[in-house]
């Protein structure tokens, strides 16, 4: 594997229209921005002053060019990138129990690492410069998938939060776990990575129906103790919420209440099947909404009540989901559908904007990462997550309005250069830090390995490389 490369230095982007999603939402067209090592140091309008020029090491010129923060896509299940396509027609607990239980058993280490490489380069070559994984697949070898994921995560040079996944009953026997051991094996892997800048470790309750009330109880009180936060499902499907009733008599976010779950630290993946009074709450405790549109709709799950909870304040960030429930890890498909199925819902052209999708990208997917400070705009004094986008395409130009061009126009075709922590990962459209075609072939052979261990008929198509 071929080692990330060095931060670049003093670098200028110019000539390109920079969409910083700050505060006020400023757009300087055309624009420059400074870095230095791995700060942004400097944004500005028009051409760069003499003094900033003569300072830089390096200069990209991003004319033609929407110059953006990097998106977070806060939740995805990056071992499912070897799953993809096979959950076309399914429910999610039919998915579940048809499609992901019988091959993710099967997995190792090995198998994990490829999954993960695959999908954070997807991730990157789609605007994502950090990505939240819920990763809650523990087979034998409990510590090495994680592991493998991280270190994944470490060669590609994203920026990443692994939620350490767990559930402890009414699930797959060989992938459940008690919070003891958790606890346990999350302390293992923390001490492991807990000297690394971009890798970050946190729990993860997977389902509610797969968590017993006392070992919520202790995970969440361990999160708090380390500082970090807590990612869980919540009413992802309407079959979902009505299990919780008849089992507890309580709502999803009624009984996260009731555990003292609700806060500034809690996210909650999906939304999807909430009430009036579980919105309140959300807003109350200031918890963080991860809406995945896509997902909601493959799976045919629901339209999140998005507009509601933004209208109380509730940041909701965006996120693609796992590949074995999209099937893509795309930000910019999540960005427009996330706007289209907002306004086909409430009959209302208006109802999101390109500006807003972005703000939730970027700003709340922030919020969601535990960074709100730190990621999320182009700003002086953030860490140096940059993405450039190509516009001068058949696809969107003539731009008049660089937003909506990155919304309803762009691909992950048009990503030009990404930069992650001051390092560029992503030069005129190649990887600095990894043989793409090799990784393809070995994730396919992984693939199949798994598959053939778990006794699951699968017919991966051979692509000529």
């Amino acid at each position: 594997m071929p080692a990330l490369p060095p931060r670049l230095g003093r670098v200028l982007i110019e000539g390109g229209v920079v969409v910083t999603v700050d505060d006020d939402f400023t757009v300087h067209d055309p624009g420059w921005l400074q870095i230095s090592a791995d700060r942004i140091v400097a944004v500005g309008s028009g051409a760069p002053p003499p003094e900033v020029r003569q300072s830089v090491e390096h200069v990209i010129d991003a004319a033609g060019s929407a110059v953006m923060p990097g998106m977070v896509n806060a939740h995805t299940h990056l071992f499912q990138t070897i799953f993809r396509g096979l959950a076309d027609d399914k429910s999610l607990l039919d998915w579940l129990r048809d499609c992901i239980w019988p091959g993710a058993v099967h997995l190792d280490g090995e198998s994990a690492r490829l999954a993960a490489l695959v999908g954070l380069v997807e991730n990157l070559r789609s605007g994502a410069t950090s990505v939240v994984d819920h990763q809650y697949v523990h087979p034998e070898d409990h510590d090495g998938v994680d592991d493998a994921v991280c270190r994944a995560a470490d060669e590609v040079g994203i920026r990443f939060l692994l939620a350490r996944g767990w559930a402890d009953r009414n699930y797959e026997p060989r992938l459940s776990e008690d919070a003891d051991v958790v606890v346990e094996r999350t302390r293992r892997l923390r001490r492991r990575w807990r000297d690394h800048d971009r890798i970050r470790i946190e729990l993860a309750p997977l389902i509610p129906w797969g968590c017993s009330d006392q070992a919520m109880r202790t995970t969440l009180a361990q999160a708090r103790q380390w500082g970090v936060g807590t990612h869980v499902h919540c009413a992802e499907t309407a079959a979902e919420v009505a299990m919780s009733l008849d089992e507890r008599g309580l709502r999803h976010v009624e009984w996260l209440e009731q555990l003292g779950a609700l806060g500034p630290d809690l996210q909650l993946a999906h939304s999807v099947w909430l009430d009036d009074h579980e919105v309140d709450l959300i807003a109350e405790h200031g918890a963080v909404v991860v809406h995945c549109p896509v997902s909601n709709m493959y799976l045919a799950s629901g339209v999140a009540r998005v507009l509601d909870m933004r209208a109380r304040g509730i940041p909701v960030a965006l996120a693609t989901d796992g590949p074995g429930s999209n099937n893509r890890q795309d930000m910019f498909e999540v960005l427009k559908t996330a706007v289209l199925l907002q306004k086909i819902h409430h009959l209302d052209a208006r109802a999101l904007q390109p500006e807003n999708a972005l703000s939730m990208a970027c700003r709340d997917g922030a919020r969601a990462f535990g960074l709100p400070d730190e990621i999320g705009a182009l700003e002086a004094g953030r860490k140096a997550d940059v993405v450039i986008v190509n516009l001068d395409t058949v696809f969107a130009a003539p731009v008049h309005r660089p937003a909506s061009a990155l919304v309803f126009c762009s691909s992950p075709a048009d990503v030009t250069h990404v930069i992650v922590d001051g390092r560029l990962l992503i030069d005129n459209r190649e990887l600095t830090m990894i043989d793409e075609r090799a990784l393809l072939t070995e994730a396919g052979d992984a693939a199949r390995r798994v598959f053939t261990r778990a006794g699951v008929e699968s017919r991966l198509t051979e692509v000529r490389r």
